[in-house]
């Protein structure tokens, strides 16, 4: 948003100066980004006047001029034609810079004769295009400073133009009142009452307006128009092409010129059709697909169908609130104009926008919320301007639809500052604030402006004290606990295992990774993920399309990438979220490990060899301690596809609770993920250990006995096909309270077992608790375990 200092000094009575308007508006929340200031580029140019001129000796088109300066007389060879004796002109000295021509002047020769500076010209000091001569001023002293002289005979060409960055929640500072508002509020001056004119209609509206049923919900709220015929359109005067120019708009003829003022004046974009280019009357409706306008930038849009539009009998001529058609645009030929000004719905003024890929002071206001409530009252004031720049004669309104009412009002508790945001303002400031800032309060409440659509609860009140009160007098204070004593902690159970999971991977000499949650469709669907329930709406990029379904997918991505600049040997895990669904709830905390290539560098010790899933195992449980699992666990097989079929293992608590997984991948997993083997990993679900029974900050005590330990080795006879698993887990069942533990020591093939028999030999370790075993207890203990172990195998004992 741009405007110059004399255009806000129009709506504000300040002495303000520039840098402290600066200030205070970045301080407001409307944050300077630039000023452009002429007198900064303009100060070191001085008057002088040409008391001699002559042609130059060697040039038909040069003069050598005498100028008498502050510092004497000077000799300057100029090339403009109007340079002759008695003028004053500007003068740039040897060591000025010169903005028009970039160039730092020095004294030079020109066709032999010495030259000691230059007089310029308005395109040379950049303040306007004019270059047919030098600056010709009507009076002067010499040695006076020229920007002196501009700022009393021609105060526009020095005005400084401020460019301030809006934020999308502050529509009402896209207008020149609406910035002089807040920094009235703020103490920088007075805001400046305005005309309110009305105009009687000389004679009824021939054009009428229609909103259509189709864009009456959510399309178009109220479209009020008029004509004024009789109008003279032409350039507009210097002083309104003055400040468009200031903020960088180009200047077309006074009907359009007027419509642009009011865009960045009032924050009301208004529109103009040349009465005698409309045929019938106007229609507000929606485009259908392949509909086609030429806007006014000349271009040719289609619509795809839904787009709100203005139509006459003739077709679309306006792309409603974002841009007009060329068709029915003002040209100085107009004579009759049709003066529309319409509140949109802000929705579909951007979905239209987006969808054509225009980009107009129009569109970028309406989308962004102007006022509904100053709809009529723009009409009469753009008619007032139409009217004394142009001529003509007005006709009565006419309106179709009716401005949504955006009354609102909110309770102001003037102790809430305090709690807020922490700054001791009395109260009668408070009102005092937003009631400068349009706010009207009865009693305790206070009535939104129709122009704040940002304001939207009792906070926004608070906010909007403090902001012209400023943040910069919030002092800091140190907190103060309530009670004395250790805090009570905070950190959830869960959290707590994450933090210790993470702890202990990283003490394996794991290295962690932070990856996406996104990954591609592709890769999801090889862990059992991909489908349209995890797909993102509006991905990142196609290799970001779904919610990750295991974290082992970006591990085996970083590993990938890893190996291909050389590092083969890698030991990485990762600690995050994982999502099974798209609905809240649907996902899970996950910690995974993945170990690839060697176990570590060969030295003076021994081989380094290849990691298996042992490696894998020790480093799940080791994490499943660190969690709080219980020792006693199950192994069982049968993981997910994306695991070795037979080189894998789940640790359970039974059959359904599954604590964590551990093995090798598939190898079809690692050719499509892009990484050379071996690889192992191990996958845990924190979540899924229990609570344990009695919660206590200290460790356990320690659970000994002092009783002899008795060891028996059995062996088995099964088919080769049963799991040592098995064997283990009947024999543990045998006697759960004495049983400590079960190890497979010897495996057997062959000989004389026959064809399709293995031997499977064990020890079964028996720790009393009360008493010393006699030989009665073991027996009894040992006939349990081959009774649990035949019924199990359907094995015998060996003989």
């Amino acid at each position: 948003m741009k405007f110059t200092l004399s255009w806000l000094k129009d709506h504000l009575d300040t002495d303000a100066s520039v840098d402290a308007i600066c200030e205070a508006l970045t301080d407001l929340g409307l944050e300077v980004e630039g000023v452009e200031n002429p007198a900064e580029r303009l100060k070191s140019f001085t008057l002088g006047k040409v008391t001699h001129a002559e042609q130059h000796p060697d040039a038909d088109r040069l003069r050598v001029c005498t100028v008498q300066t502050d510092e004497g007389s000077k000799q300057i060879v100029c090339g403009a034609p109007n340079a002759r004796t008695g003028i004053t002109i500007v003068l740039c000295k040897p060591g000025d810079y010169v903005p028009g021509i970039d160039t730092t002047l020095s004294v030079g020769k020109i066709r032999g004769v010495e030259s000691h500076g230059m007089m310029a010209s308005e395109r040379e000091l950049e303040l306007s295009d004019e270059h047919d001569g030098i600056i010709e001023l009507p009076s002067g002293e010499i040695g006076e400073l020229f920007i002196d002289w501009l700022a009393k005979n021609a105060p526009e060409k020095v005005d400084p133009t401020i460019e301030i960055a809006i934020t999308p929640n502050r529509p009402d500072a896209l207008g020149v009142r609406g910035i002089a508002r807040d920094l009235a509020a703020r103490g920088l001056g007075k805001l400046k009452p305005v005309e309110t004119p009305s105009h009687d209609g000389q004679f009824a509206c021939p054009i009428s307006v229609t909103i259509e049923d189709d864009a009456k919900v959510d399309g178009c709220f109220v479209f009020a128009g008029r004509l004024i015929r009789g109008v003279k359109n032409g350039p507009s005067p210097e002083w309104l092409q003055q400040r468009l120019k200031a903020i960088g708009l180009r200047p077309i003829s006074a009907l359009v010129d007027i419509t642009n003022f009011f865009t960045y004046d009032r924050n009301r974009p208004l529109h103009v059709f040349d009465a005698g280019k409309v045929s019938g009357n106007l229609r507000v409706h929606r485009a259908k697909a392949g509909d086609k306008i030429v806007g006014l930038d000349e271009k040719e849009y289609t619509f795809s169908g839904g787009q709100v539009v203005i139509s006459d009998d003739n077709g679309i001529e306006s792309i409603a609130g974002v841009m007009g058609g060329l068709a029915t645009g003002c040209t100085e030929e107009t004579t009759d104009v049709f003066l529309e000004a319409a509140y949109w719905d802000h929705i579909q003024i951007a979905m239209t926008g987006r969808a054509l890929k225009i980009n107009s002071d129009a569109r970028y206001r309406n989308e962004r919320g102007i006022d509904p409530a100053y709809n009529m009252q723009a009409m009469e004031d753009a008619t007032a301007m139409i009217m004394e720049l142009c001529g003509g004669e007005p006709s009565n309104v006419t309106v179709a639809g009716k401005a949504p009412d955006v009354s609102r009002a909110y309770k102001l508790d003037a102790k809430r500052v305090q709690s807020l945001v922490g700054m001791d303002i009395p109260e009668t400031e408070q009102r005092q604030t937003l009631t400068a800032l349009g706010f009207k309060l009865e009693g305790n409440m206070a009535q939104v402006p129709s122009w704040r659509p940002d304001v939207l609860g009792e906070a926004d009140l608070v906010e909007e004290v403090a902001r012209i009160a400023s943040l910069t007098k919030l002092v800091g204070k140190p907190l103060t606990r309530a009670s004395a004593g250790v805090p009570k902690q905070i950190l959830l159970p869960l959290q707590k295992r994450e933090q210790a999971a993470r702890r202990t991977a990283a003490g394996l000499g794991y290295n962690e990774c932070v990856t996406y949650s996104f990954v591609d469709q592709k890769s999801a669907a090889l862990f059992g993920g991909g489908e349209d329930t995890t797909r993102l709406e509006n991905p990142i990029s196609s290799e970001m399309s779904h919610m990750r379904p295991d974290l082992l997918v970006g591990l085996l991505q970083a590993a990938a990438r890893n190996q291909a600049r050389g590092f083969a040997d890698l030991a990485l895990f990762e600690v995050g979220p994982v999502f099974h669904g798209g609905e809240p709830g649907e996902q899970a905390l996950q910690v995974s490990g993945l170990l690839v290539g060697k176990t570590g560098p060969k030295d003076i010790l021994g081989e380094s060899r290849s990691v298996d899933v042992f490696d894998a195992k020790a480093d799940a449980e080791a994490v499943l301690a660190a969690v709080g699992a219980p020792a006693k666990v199950q192994v069982m097989r049968d993981g997910p596809s994306w695991w070795h079929p037979g080189r894998h293992g789940k640790i359970c608590l039974g059959p359904k609770k599954v604590l964590a997984i551990f093995g090798e991948l598939h190898p079809k997993v690692l050719k499509e993920m892009g990484v050379k083997g071996p690889a192992v990993a191990f996958t845990v679900w924190p979540e899924e250990v229990p609570e344990a029974r009695k919660k206590s900050a200290t460790r356990p005590a320690l659970k000994s006995s002092d009783l002899q330990a008795v060891e028996r080795d059995f062996a088995f006879v099964v088919d080769e096909r049963v799991e040592a698993l098995t064997l283990i887990n009947a024999a543990a069942g045998a006697d759960k309270a004495l049983i400590e533990d079960v190890r497979v020591f010897d495996e057997f093939i062959g000989g004389s077992l026959g064809e399709g028999k293995k031997s499977l030999a064990i020890t079964v370790r028996m720790q009393p608790q009360d008493k010393t075993l006699k030989d009665e207890d073991i027996e009894a203990v040992a006939a349990k375990i081959v009774e649990k172990v035949t019924k199990a195998t359907g094995g015998s004992l060996r003989g």
